[in-house]
């Protein structure tokens, strides 16, 4: 019983410290939407987006209201957009995004973990050809949508002819340029989808092979970098 209670007790904490970090990240991410398009959702597509995110994230109305007036203050940094990248261990390929106001502080915070593991950070654009930028939008499927119909239609707004579709959530997951985010979100919107995701991703275009061993090296590196507050989101080639 002891022995359960501490497992419960450790994950419950570390649940709690994944939530806090993603909602600090998401409150970054609102105060660059704000800044750029002011803080009226219907007015902001970016912003818009931003918060379907944070909900599908469970981050509470008051926390994203909050975020939100935070961000209209005289005195809120100005955030900016950084990725790292370089090789980790077993020359797995690693581009780390980051929203920051010090890069001193987050570019020596990156490169210690990437040293204590013995890779290797690299300039900016080194490895961008490991991987292909995309915006990815998920929404909810409407009664009787015909998929083939709606890529064909989306086809003209920069988005791919492929997509995934999750029968459990009712959702369907669709990519396209980065460019075009904007274009693509306002069709959805206008066509009464109910958009529960939007944002950017890289997605590799080829992949490592790595052992059991190898990946759980990754994997605590890929951890140690997503808990810094300044780390959005870490990107690998792995397999």
């Amino acid at each position: 019983m002891g022995r359960a209670f501490e497992y419960r007790k450790a994950a419950k904490m570390k649940r709690w410290g994944h939530m806090a970090r993603t909602f600090t990240k998401i409150g970054k991410q609102i105060a660059i939407a704000v800044k750029a398009g002011g803080p009226e959702p219907e007015n902001n597509p970016t912003l818009r987006a931003i918060i379907a995110n944070a909900k599908r994230e469970n981050m509470p109305k008051d926390n994203i209201e909050r975020a939100i007036k935070n961000a209209m203050g005289k005195d809120q940094s100005e955030y900016k957009v950084v990725t790292y990248e370089g090789y980790g261990p077993h020359g797995v390929a690693i581009l780390v995004d980051t929203l920051t106001d010090n890069t001193t502080r987050t570019v020596g915070d990156v490169r210690s973990v990437f040293n204590k593991f013995n890779g290797n950070l690299g300039t900016s654009g080194s490895l961008s050809f490991l991987f292909d930028h995309k915006s990815v939008f998920t929404f909810k499927k409407k009664d009787g949508l015909e998929m083939d119909e709606l890529i064909l239609d989306l086809i003209d707004y920069g988005v791919e002819d492929e997509f995934d579709e999750d029968e459990e959530t009712n959702e369907i997951t669709i990519y396209g340029a980065p460019t075009s985010f904007g274009e693509i979100q306002k069709h959805l919107e206008a066509e009464g989808f109910e958009v529960t995701g939007a944002e950017f991703t890289y997605i590799p275009n080829d992949l490592k092979e790595v052992s059991d061993e190898e990946r759980e090296t990754i994997d605590k590196m890929v951890e140690r970098l997503e808990d810094f507050d300044d780390v959005q989101t870490v990107y690998t080639n792995m397999k």
